[in-house]
């Protein structure tokens, strides 16, 4: 079960859709949330998740103060989960008169990011584990002309995978391994 962690939508349960998402475990998500907020990089910020999966980690972001949540998605029954959960998530926010701007785009990530010019301060990668590190190199090249001066990009991937290459423009703040999983904390360079 994937629920929202903290923030004023916290312990809400979210939809999953069978075997076509890995959502990021609540013990991770946490850990990248409690560092994240220990630095201010939520509140009033506006989030990009690609490969969204069921949308946990932008939705956990406007569970705890972002001001947008766009939400990337190739997978039509993963997207449909995605808006399914983003409704959830802001009934529980308009509620508390918290208003969050929630999109979800139904396209492949490198689609979006050479055809879209928004810009974001907390992005959250999180392909698939079988999705290249090539592909991912790609993306992050795409992401660059998205990214505000302060900008944060965390990337989930396999521990068992090699690093990725950084594109000139992105540097390594920080890396956790959470076992099968690690975390890499990017920044603009």
């Amino acid at each position: 079960m994937t629920r929202i962690i903290g923030g004023v939508a916290g312990s809400r349960k979210l939809t999953s859709p069978a075997k076509a998402t890995r959502p990021t475990s609540d013990r991770i998500r946490e850990s990248i949330f409690n560092r994240l907020e220990a630095r201010d990089l939520v509140t009033d910020a506006d989030v990009l998740d690609l490969y969204a999966g069921t949308g946990a980690l932008a939705l956990e972001a406007a569970s705890r103060g972002a001001k947008t949540a766009v939400l990337v998605e190739k997978n039509g029954q993963a997207a449909a989960v995605c808006e399914a959960n983003c409704r959830l998530v802001l009934k529980t926010l308009d509620a508390e008169r918290i208003f969050v701007e929630c999109r979800v785009i139904i396209k492949p990530v490198k689609t979006f990011l050479t055809g879209n010019d928004q810009k974001f301060d907390l992005v959250f990668i999180d392909p698939p584990y079988d999705v290249s590190n090539e592909e991912v190199e790609e993306n992050l090249v795409d992401l660059l002309p998205h990214l505000k001066d302060e900008s944060v990009i965390m990337l989930e991937r396999s521990s068992r995978s090699e690093a990725v290459n950084l594109p000139e423009g992105l540097k390594l703040d920080d890396d956790k391994n959470y076992g099968d999983t690690i975390v890499y904390w990017l920044v603009k360079a």
